[in-house]
């Protein structure tokens, strides 16, 4: 058995703590500053949020919004796109399953990173190129 006493966590602003990682799942604590927000994005895998201290926001790019403290727990799809907002300072426990998600770089062979990782140069050399 592994516990945590997540209210007295010595976590860091904007550094996100690896609880545990598992071939199943990854549990991850994160503060984040009053004021301050998680910008609209996504992971691969399914995602759980539970507010462990503060006031947050959080709106997903479907137009849903949720707004809580301590005890909020919300629940994403894989590859769901939302945002959090803190609305002061906040720390949350953020639960992902399966781990890695399909996609993840972490799944990935060594291959597919090469030619991931070739594609996005090419992206990259394509929008900085003013006649492309």
């Amino acid at each position: 058995m592994k516990t945590w006493e997540l209210g007295t966590l010595d976590l860091r602003p904007h550094a996100p703590q690896i609880l545990s990682s598992t071939d199943d799942a990854r549990a991850i604590t994160i503060e984040i500053p009053a004021g301050e927000s998680m910008q609209d994005h996504q992971v691969h895998e399914r995602a759980w949020v539970t507010v462990i201290e503060g006031d947050v926001e959080i709106t997903t790019a479907a137009g849903e919004r949720v707004s809580g403290g301590p005890g909020l727990f919300v629940e994403f799809d894989p590859r769901e796109r939302h945002a959090l907002h803190a609305r002061s300072r906040t720390r949350i426990l953020l639960l992902l399953t399966p781990w890695p998600g399909e996609g993840h770089p972490g799944a990935m062979t060594l291959e597919a990173k090469r030619r991931a990782r070739e594609a996005a140069a090419e992206h990259d050399a394509a929008r900085s190129d003013p006649a492309g």
